[in-house]
């Protein structure tokens, strides 16, 4: 006992000493060494900061590139940021003026925050934001100065009578503003209130010289504003309006192209880009086409409702343009855009048909997507120079074409479904009784080992899996033998959907799977023809559509095409100096 306690001792003290020497020797380094440690921090304080200061300097140089990126590829946002600055400067210098008001002058801000308000980027919404101010200054000063003299006849009361004419007509503007028919007089609802509240308690004795002052004042910003915009490179919003549909028209055939091809040219899966995965935006051609269509209903409505302010000009020469004729055009090009989406969809799809069925059905496809396209850019061209169509029918040869295919479909309709499933079988005497046949079912769906892949291929009425094709030449010889009892295993563990299925090492595929992937990837093939037959179907909503608009704004008859007048014309000529030699 008196060892082991002895021994337990001893151990304390060597461990305590080794704690002394260690505390020792690292309490002699940092001494030894303070002077390394306050150099290693200054140095890392440097670098730090020296890194933070480059990278400030790198997102400088980005934002000053990414702005002259921005003003080289629209001028229009350089020029309308200097009318802005012209505007401002014009009006700001009312505030050194003396005379002949002072009082004009002391509330000359009014001018600047109505330029800063209402000069915008179209001249339609200046006069849109014009128009609200002025009317809401107008009703709001003269309904405050009509309150304001009847409020003085409450004597002692007249301070409750404003609050409470204040809380009126707070109340009243906001909830009539959330009318849907009152959304493009939003902006003079909040001038309405404002103007309202600060003529009201501005003082009894200063109600008309406020009033009077604000509205001059409104009315100089307001002029400026409407100078600048229209008299200095004017910027309209019809004809942005005009430009994004004939832009819609061009995206739109150019992802129906893109996607007749990719559906014809590959026949793999296509991994889904993130982008697309969540609906932003892509640098994919197909994708951002028929994505801007879709996207531009919003700024449609914004240039619409800021296009009807405008007065004729340009191209437009007349009143009451119709631009919601546009946006109706715009809407059908939308409807034909949702296929278009649809079959960019059909494409990226896990289960697609195998190459040897698509090229059975290649060149009609490849026609109806070709035409299709033509009379998308048709009438974008026709928008574009605001013509009218020939008096030819412009969708006779994307129907005809659809028709050729949906006839070809029909006639090689036994390869999109299986064969054997349509053949009549009469039902075993053998086996009428109903556990029976259930049985037989059980034993008919039992998995099937297939000696070979070529083998599989050659035993279907139609193309195998799109995945085997990659493999047609590998062999996958297996018996009974090999496996034993651990086949049935496998075909337990294999739960994945058949469009993932793919000869991964040695795993044994049943027949039974094989054709159900090829009716799914047979019903692929089905799905994407059916929404083009259908895109050709929406087509004649948007030639009505684009017949409207061509007569409502009077769009200009078609001319014959200067290439063929001069061809006419130097045949004509050349035949006359024959005649003339003769």
């Amino acid at each position: 006992m008196a060892a082991s306690l002895g021994s337990l001792k001893g151990s304390f003290l060597e461990k305590s000493k080794e704690r002394l020497l260690s505390r020792k020797y690292f309490s002699d380094v940092g001494s030894e060494d303070a002077y390394v440690i306050r150099e290693g921090c200054l140095r890392w304080l440097f670098r730090v900061a020296g890194e933070r200061v480059s990278k400030w300097w790198g997102d400088v140089q980005g934002t000053v590139v990414s702005a002259y990126e921005m003003g080289r590829s629209d001028p229009r946002k350089a020029i309308f940021a200097a009318k802005m600055g012209t505007a401002l400067s014009l009006v700001s210098v009312l505030i050194f003026f003396k005379e002949p008001s002072t009082y004009i002058t002391k509330h000359s801000v009014w001018a600047i925050l109505t330029v800063v308000v209402v000069f915008e980027f179209s001249i339609g919404a200046t006069l849109s934001k014009g128009f609200n101010r002025a009317l809401g200054t107008l009703s709001a000063g003269a309904l405050a100065m009509g309150i304001a003299e009847c409020s003085k006849l409450a004597g002692e009361l007249q301070e409750v009578v404003v609050v409470i004419n204040i809380f009126i007509a707070g109340f009243l503007s906001s909830y009539l503003k959330q009318h849907p028919a009152m959304k493009q007089y939003e902006y003079g609802f909040r001038v309405f209130l404002l103007t309202f509240c600060i003529v009201l308690v501005s003082g009894t004795s200063e109600f008309v010289q406020t009033a009077v002052s604000r509205l001059v004042l409104i009315a100089v910003g307001a002029g400026v504003c409407l100078i600048m915009n229209v008299c200095i490179f004017p910027i309209w919003a019809g004809e942005d309006l005009h430009k994004l549909v004939v832009k819609n028209f061009k995206g739109v055939s150019t992802s129906l192209e893109g996607c007749v091809n990719m559906y014809l040219s590959s026949g793999e899966y296509i991994r889904i880009p993130s982008k697309i995965l969540i609906y932003q935006a892509s640098d994919d051609p197909v994708y951002k086409g028929y994505r801007a269509a879709v996207e531009a209903s919003s700024q449609e409505e914004t240039l619409l409702g800021f296009a009807v302010w405008e007065p004729p000009h340009g191209r437009y020469k007349m009143f009451n343009y119709p631009w919601s004729e546009y946006v109706k055009v715009s809407g059908a090009l939308r409807h034909c855009a949702f296929m278009v989406m649809a079959m960019h969809g059909s494409i990226l799809s896990e289960i697609q048909a195998s190459p040897e069925l698509r090229r059975v059905f290649k060149d009609e496809i490849q026609i109806v997507g070709t035409e299709g396209a033509k009379v998308l850019r048709l009438l974008g061209e026709k928008v574009e120079k605001m013509e009218k169509l020939n008096l030819s029918d412009p969708l006779l040869a994307v129907h005809a074409a659809a028709e050729n295919l949906q006839l070809l479909i029909d006639q090689k309709s036994y390869l999109l479904v299986n064969a054997e499933s349509w053949e009549s079988r009469k039902r075993p005497e053998n086996y009428a009784d109903a556990e029976q046949l259930h049985d037989l079912r059980d034993s008919e769906n039992k998995p099937v080992l297939i000696k070979s892949l070529s083998e599989s291929i050659d035993q279907q009425p139609k193309q195998t899996l799109r995945n085997y094709s990659q493999k047609a030449d590998r062999s996958i010889s297996l018996s009974l033998s090999r496996w034993g009892d651990s086949g049935e295993d496998v075909f337990k563990q294999q739960t994945i959907w058949p469009s993932r299925l793919s000869l991964i090492g040695d795993a044994i595929l049943n027949e039974r799977e094989v054709r159900t992937y090829e009716s799914a990837s047979a019903l692929s093939l089905t799905t994407f023809t059916s929404l083009l037959i259908e895109f050709v179907a929406r087509l004649q909503n948007l030639v009505i559509s684009f017949e409207e608009l061509s007569e409502k704004a009077k769009f200009m008859e078609p001319v014959e095409s200067t290439e063929t007048q001069v061809t006419v014309g130097l045949w004509a000529r050349v035949l006359k100096s024959i005649c003339c030699k003769d």
